[in-house]
């Protein structure tokens, strides 16, 4: 469970009563691809021939330029974490990264699920390396775009127990 009981109206959009704009909605998008892209090799590694994660970040890609629908960003989501059903480890966390990017189009809030399970993906990719979930970590606050990072930054803080304390870098 990555998503609060409640949900935080600063992830809602305006329209729908919540105080994000459709700009920063958009931002949260590509970052969240950004974190799943950054861990996608670990995938394609296992599973060469998938290429269900890959599309859910590309078809989150095109939903911010407005060029696929919520719905079909959603559903690429789904397929992305469909994927990940019969792996364990490093290359199943990579593509649940992809499919809650996906995801981010439907509820903003899926932006901690594709870092958190990048970050994830990084540490089981390298079990002996202990800081390697840290420099994901680091890497994905480098990549945050202004405009969202003290929103992402408290949102880590507040929802960091729920997501296996991966954002304690």
């Amino acid at each position: 469970m990555i998503l609060p009981k409640e949900r935080d109206p600063r992830f809602v959009t305006i329209r729908r009563g919540g105080s994000l704009t459709d700009d920063d909605h958009r931002l949260l998008a590509l970052w969240a691809a950004d974190c799943a892209e950054h861990v996608l090799h670990v995938f394609e590694s296992a599973a060469p021939q998938d290429p269900r994660p890959r599309q859910a970040i590309e078809r989150v890609r095109a939903w911010t330029r407005g060029e696929v629908t919520m719905s079909q960003s959603r559903a690429a989501g789904g397929h992305a974490m469909a994927a990940a059903r019969d792996l364990t480890g490093a290359p199943r966390h990579a593509a649940f990264a992809a499919g809650q990017a996906a995801c981010v189009a439907h509820v903003a809030a899926h932006e901690l699920g594709a870092a958190a399970y990048a970050i994830k993906a990084a540490r089981a990719a390298a079990p002996a390396d202990d800081d390697a979930g840290q420099r994901e970590c680091r890497w994905q606050r480098d990549q945050l775009p202004e405009a969202v990072r003290e929103l992402v930054l408290d949102d880590q803080r507040l929802r960091n127990g729920i997501c296996w304390s991966v954002f304690d870098c």
